[in-house]
């Protein structure tokens, strides 16, 4: 795989480069994710001039529009969104695969960031950072979180999922290639789309079975944006669930009775949330290399990312009953 670039706010990268000359510095990042990737340093607050240390900076609500001001009154929206559309241009260029903002950071914060009233006595309602909020408008299927988030264990594993899905598909197309081999690289993507969006699955079937309708330009702009559709959508317990045995129906009859059922109480277990998915996948990978079809052993479902990340192996939230599955035998 070719190198894989997120952008990350600066500071999660150790870097001096907050308001009081200190960093917040992200080990997951750092310590787990880096050996993988590039991460690319972003401060928006460095990059339009202000120094560290420097002045706070705080959103402030005037009228119906939300301003990014100095504590002494200066003025930074305008500069903000010159050097983001700048900037973020170069990051597309680069064809960047994800992006981790600092959360509640006026400048970088994905959500709920503080807002004030013009006045500084109280709060108004939250908003996005303005280098954030020109990110996602610019870079839409772009994945993008903040490092708070990434805590949670589903959040972490969804990013860095999308992450590697965007990867692949970029390396793909990035070739030479050919109708047949789009029709291979679909095919060992499918479990792997299934499990985040099932209809997302279908509608990238149905683009590549049709394929010759569309000139090749086209066709690369038009998967690239339903693939990154459909991985925008969690691959939750249920739609894992429902792939894993979609896998486990290419078992060739080797497989006897006792393993059968063994597979299927362990995704049941999975998908009401007693083990993590690791466990049935393990189980799974183990039958298809001695009885599974080709097309199944294909699947980039089984290994999306490096392994080492170890971000398959958290249970996710219990689910209420045990849908009892069956195994084609």
């Amino acid at each position: 795989m070719g190198e894989i670039l997120i952008g990350v706010s600066a500071c999660l990268l150790g870097e001096q480069v907050r308001y009081d000359g200190g960093h917040k510095r992200n080990a997951f990042l750092l310590e787990e994710l880096a050996p993988h990737v590039r991460l690319v340093p972003v401060c928006p607050e460095v990059g339009i001039g202000l120094g560290v240390p420097r002045e706070a900076i705080r959103l402030v609500r005037r009228g119906d529009r939300v301003r990014l001001l100095g504590s002494a009154g200066a003025d930074y929206t305008d500069a903000m969104r010159r050097w983001a559309a700048t900037v973020i241009g170069e990051l597309r260029e680069r064809d960047l695969s994800g992006f981790v903002l600092k959360k509640g950071s006026p400048s970088c914060g994905l959500e709920r960031v503080r807002v004030w009233d013009e006045g500084l006595q109280r709060r108004s309602r939250p908003a996005r950072g303005v280098f954030a909020q020109a990110l996602v408008e610019a870079m839409p299927g772009l994945a993008i979180e903040e490092e708070g988030r990434l805590n949670d264990p589903g959040l972490r594993e969804h990013f860095v999922d999308r992450v590697f899905g965007h990867a692949r598909v970029r390396d793909f197309f990035a070739g030479r290639w050919t109708a047949e081999s789009l029709i291979r690289f679909h095919s060992a993507e499918k479990a792997a789309v299934m499990a985040h969006d099932v209809e997302g699955a279908r509608r990238l079937g149905r683009l590549v079975a049709g394929q010759s309708r569309l000139d090749p330009e086209q066709l690369a702009q038009r998967y690239r944006a339903l693939h990154a559709a459909a991985y925008a959508r969690p691959a939750t317990p249920g739609r894992q669930a429902n792939a894993l045995m979609h896998l486990a129906g290419h078992l060739r009859g080797g497989l006897g009775a006792r393993d059968r059922e063994e597979l299927r109480e362990a995704i049941d277990d999975y998908r009401i949330g007693l083990v993590p998915v690791a466990v049935p996948l393990a189980l799974l990978t183990r039958h298809l290399r001695a009885v599974g079809t080709d097309w199944a052993r294909s699947q980039t479902y089984l290994r999306p990312y490096p392994k080492d990340l170890g971000l398959r192996g958290t249970i996710g939230r219990p689910r209420r009953g045990r849908a009892r599955t069956e195994i084609d035998r």
